[in-house]
């Protein structure tokens, strides 16, 4: 692979949609892939970009979601859901979705981008502190509605 393509998904397509069934495995084992309409509503919601990346053959490597919304405090962004294909890591495809959602946050007026990594993650966390990502003196909660 010598370059990819980033681009927002504007409409569904069946390459999307089998591309995101293959790639969301390798981001988790406890969720599955979205049915085709879940990742519909994805593709159409105002407060979401799906990012994929293109290699030269046309194959999706990679996506990553950008969720943008406004709150009181200002308009912020964040990050959920990148993954590159396993064949593709090590090539800068996710340095080129983090820097295309980047630029989507600010082209929106975004005041931050946020995002969470797990530490094992030791790639993902160098590339994000090389994009200009500041590990926060923060807790992160869940809570899990059902459980």
């Amino acid at each position: 692979m010598h370059h990819v393509k980033v681009e927002i998904a504007t409409t569904l397509t069946p390459a999307i949609v089998d591309a995101v069934a293959r790639l969301v495995p390798q981001l988790s084992q406890s969720s599955p892939p979205p049915t085709t309409v879940e990742l519909g509503d994805v593709v159409a919601s105002p407060a979401t970009d799906l990012f994929i990346a293109i290699d030269d053959g046309g194959v999706v490597v990679g996506m990553a979601t950008l969720v943008t919304f406004r709150i009181p405090t200002g308009r912020r962004a964040w990050i959920e859901d990148v993954v590159v294909d396993e064949g593709g890591r090590g090539r800068g495809v996710g340095e080129a979705l983090t820097q295309a959602m980047l630029d989507r946050a600010r082209e929106l007026g975004c005041r931050t981008v946020d995002l969470t990594s797990r530490p094992s993650r030791a790639a993902a966390n160098r590339l994000y502190q090389r994009a200009g990502f500041v590990a926060r003196d923060s807790t992160v909660y869940r809570y899990t509605p059902g459980d």
